[in-house]
């Protein structure tokens, strides 16, 4: 008896085309059952909101974040900086959730044919996709730098799970340029990095001169957990829920060396991971950005630059400074 075949796993892009599609479906029907009562103002007010859910749910997160500062030795920031970070993240997630991965996961081809230069592999967070990335790819295809990237399915799985899909990313731009590359992760996708290291080390013994990649470059991950996980239901997520199990355990896996080669960017205006100091490593180079919110984080041009100037470095007693 034949097995029947495995389901193609659901993709972040079919998701967010069909979610922005019952969005726009339903402000639509209210906005035509009003305005034919002639309760146009209640029509517009109820699409506005429909179309608008962003600004309310960062409004939320930003106020939780806010709260759940307590003690954290990271600076408090200024109202007016959450204000300016939130405000800049409505925009971010209308062109990240709403256009570049929905849209424009495939707009831009991975580009790996330089021989003989570093390249950088990157890393998508929790429910994203390449599409994420689409303005570092423009940048470097204009600096001549190979990258690969991934877009990680199932959109629910273990984050161990996804260990195997970075490795082949890795292995196809190591394999066309003969350098182990940087890899630049954002949220989820730094736990995935570190996933990924375990999972190599124990599918291919290393020492500390093998290590898998050159240097790792965390954008606003949940090195410790995010407070905000703690609500979630799907699996990667309570992994990132506070000193999970999961967490304990994957860093009782590491060593001083390992955790010498991340660099982890984080800032105390970030929406989804808090308190801030959640998303420094012990042992690696922390490096924080004042009023920036969690997807601005990963766009802003100190940290590619910085990704840039990782490429090139040698001496992991460097000052890495922004």
């Amino acid at each position: 008896m034949s097995s029947s075949p495995s389901r193609t796993p659901l993709r972040v892009a079919t998701l967010q085309r069909f979610s922005l599609l019952c969005v726009l479906t339903c402000a639509c029907a209210w906005l035509t059952w009003h305005g034919r009562a002639g309760r146009w103002w209640l029509g517009g007010l109820g699409a506005a909101m429909l179309l608008g859910q962003y600004i309310m749910l960062l409004a939320l997160e930003t106020l939780l974040a806010a709260r759940m500062h307590g003690t954290d030795p990271t600076p408090r920031p200024s109202a007016r900086q959450r204000l300016q970070a939130w405000w800049a993240e409505v925009g971010w997630c209308s062109a990240v959730f709403g256009w570049r991965q929905p849209f424009q996961e495939h707009v831009l081809a991975d580009d790996v044919a330089h021989r003989g230069r570093r390249g950088i592999v990157f890393v998508h967070g929790y429910c994203c996709n390449r599409g994420f990335w689409t303005p570092w790819f423009r940048l470097l295809r204009a600096a001549g730098v190979p990258y690969a990237s991934v877009s990680l399915v199932p959109i629910f799985a273990s984050i161990d799970d996804y260990a195997p899909q970075l490795d082949a990313a890795v292995r196809r731009l190591e394999a066309a340029t003969g350098l182990p590359p940087v890899l630049v992760c954002h949220s989820m996708g730094g736990l995935v990095a570190r996933a990924w290291w375990r999972w190599r080390r124990q599918s291919t013994p290393l020492t500390t001169d093998a290590a898998p990649a050159h240097r790792i470059l965390t954008i606003g991950t949940p090195h410790t957990g995010t407070w905000l996980a703690r609500w979630a239901q799907p699996l990667n997520a309570r992994q990132m829920r506070q000193h999970s199990p999961w967490l304990q355990a994957l860093a009782a896996s590491e060593s001083a060396p390992q955790r010498a080669l991340f660099v982890c960017v984080y800032s105390h205006c970030d929406n989804i991971v808090f308190p801030p100091s959640t998303a420094a490593l012990s042992g690696a180079h922390a490096l924080h950005l004042d009023g920036l919110a969690h997807l601005q984080l990963a766009h802003d041009g100190r940290v590619q630059a910085l990704a840039l100037r990782l490429l090139d470095s040698t001496d992991l007693n460097d000052t890495i400074t922004l």
